[in-house]
């Protein structure tokens, strides 16, 4: 159904070596880390500080929180036994998001400024709904709020976690037995259709909702699942099928631009998600397959900033098994409005060019565009607006770091051979003074200067690194 094609040595981030880490047996029984999913606590610490010093720009990122109704200490919860989606009544599944987003925000905001009403809100919120809620139905759309409401509240979870109120025990059993079970059923199963009837951003909220539970239950053998999921995985939510086509520029197609913008943005914001939450427990995901992902994000912020990208025309097969069958062609990619925008950039951006070091102008260009990013309420009433957590700008703007920082940094950390003629892992960082200080989001440029002259970089132009073997012929 898609084609396949390998990445020539011309590609972003070729010879680095980030290869996928892999957990060695050694670590099988090694604890996870916590906080561990989209923040560490060096993170957090990192907030608090450049927020009390009122360094800018993390005061007015830091305003942008405090300004959203959502992050209000005193947020009386509204539980419910069962959400629908999709179908059935009442459709109450905004209950849901909106709480878990009070929950987050209050959380977030309990950690910058250190005032325990917002954690004591943050609490009660999760509390109430571990207490109350027993199942999500709907139509196929149960498998959208299972994923994405689960992954969530994991998130909102997680940052309360050691609170002396907070009740882990229920926190967990809902994860595991209400939402835990809806995602993992979807990427076994897809709803009983065929594998490639649902688009990349179904998969990936499921995916982000495994990996989350098991990262906070601290269950190795669900983790492990969904990092198998993310590399091999038959639906369109794996990295290969989401990114099917790498040209020889070094962009990478992403098969859901050829259906809209709004979607591929959510999938883009997804993987980030699920790359991230990996990262911060030792596992490598953004590195994976030559960096595939970042080749995907930049092709999918180039097309979004305006720009003309190429599309490899798929087909791919519909319907139900056993039942009804099609199939539905893309031919290009859709239309974009440039003005369209998530908070979905400040996180993948800081990543690829902050701890590893590389360039990547289409993504800080979005970045910078979507800065100061936002969160929940900030993005419309309806349920999109809700989809990623947000205020990556507060949260994930980072400094270059040094050569160790630009590893895994969970409890598991594990290292694959690179391939024949790829550099040192270390190879691809800068040094730490290298951007020191420097604001992604608020210049939108960063040329790695410091990086291209340890790496050997041959050509830098339009957002793809142009690498060169170094220490060998050609």
């Amino acid at each position: 159904m898609l084609k396949a094609a390998g990445a020539a040595g011309a590609g972003i981030g070729a010879g680095l070596g980030t290869t996928a880490l892999a957990t060695p047996a050694s670590a099988a029984d090694a604890p996870f880390a916590h906080p561990g999913l989209l923040h560490t606590r060096t993170d957090l610490d990192r907030m608090a500080a450049k927020v009390k010093a009122g360094a800018r720009p993390y005061a007015a990122r830091f305003a942008k929180l405090t300004a959203n109704r959502h992050a209000q200490s005193g947020r009386q919860a509204n539980p419910q036994a069962t959400v629908y989606r999709g179908s059935g009544s009442p459709q109450n599944y905004a209950a849901l998001y909106n709480d878990i987003h009070a929950a987050y925000q209050n959380a977030l905001r309990y950690h910058v400024s250190g005032e325990d009403a917002h954690a004591d809100t943050a609490v009660a919120i999760l509390n109430a709904w571990s207490g109350k809620l027993t199942s999500i139905q709907g139509s196929a759309d149960r498998f959208l709020a299972a994923g994405l409401y689960g992954y969530q509240f994991a998130n909102a979870a997680e940052l309360v976690r050691d609170h002396g109120d907070f009740d882990l025990g229920r926190a967990r059993e809902l994860l595991s037995d209400v939402f835990l079970p809806l995602s993992d059923d979807f990427l076994r199963h897809h709803n009983n259709a065929v594998v490639t009837n649902y688009w990349p951003n179904w998969d990936l909220t499921a995916l982000a909702c495994v990996l989350a539970t098991g990262i906070f239950c601290d269950d190795r053998a669900v983790v492990e699942r969904a990092v198998e999921y993310f590399k091999h995985g038959e639906g369109m939510g794996s990295v290969r099928h989401a990114i099917p086509v790498v040209h020889d520029d070094g962009l990478a197609e992403w098969v859901e631009a050829g259906r809209d913008q709004g979607h591929a943005l959510l999938g883009v914001g997804l993987m980030g998600t699920v790359c991230e939450m990996a990262w911060n427990q030792g596992i490598d995901l953004y590195g994976y397959d030559d960096s595939r992902f970042l080749k995907g994000a930049e092709y999918v912020a180039k097309w979004s900033l305006g720009g003309d990208v190429p599309y490899t025309a798929n087909t791919r097969k519909k319907g139900a098994i056993g039942g009804w069958s099609g199939s539905e062609t893309a031919t290009d990619a859709a239309g974009v409005d440039p003005a369209m925008t998530r908070p979905i950039w400040a996180m993948i951006a800081n990543h690829y060019t902050k701890r590893r070091g590389l360039s990547a102008s289409y993504l800080t260009r979005a970045a910078a565009k979507a800065a100061p990013e936002g969160g929940g309420g900030d993005y419309g009433p309806n349920s999109g607006g809700y989809d990623q957590l947000g205020f990556g700008t507060l949260a994930f703007t980072r400094g270059r770091v040094s050569a160790e920082g630009a590893r895994p940094q969970g409890a598991v950390r594990a290292s694959a051979s690179p391939s024949a003629g790829a550099a040192s892992p270390s190879a691809g960082a800068a040094s730490p003074s290298a951007g020191a200080g420097r604001d992604l989001a608020a210049t939108g440029v960063e040329g790695g200067v410091g990086w291209v002259a340890a790496a050997g970089v041959a050509a830098v132009g339009g957002g793809v690194l142009m690498l060169r073997r170094r220490g060998g012929a050609g």
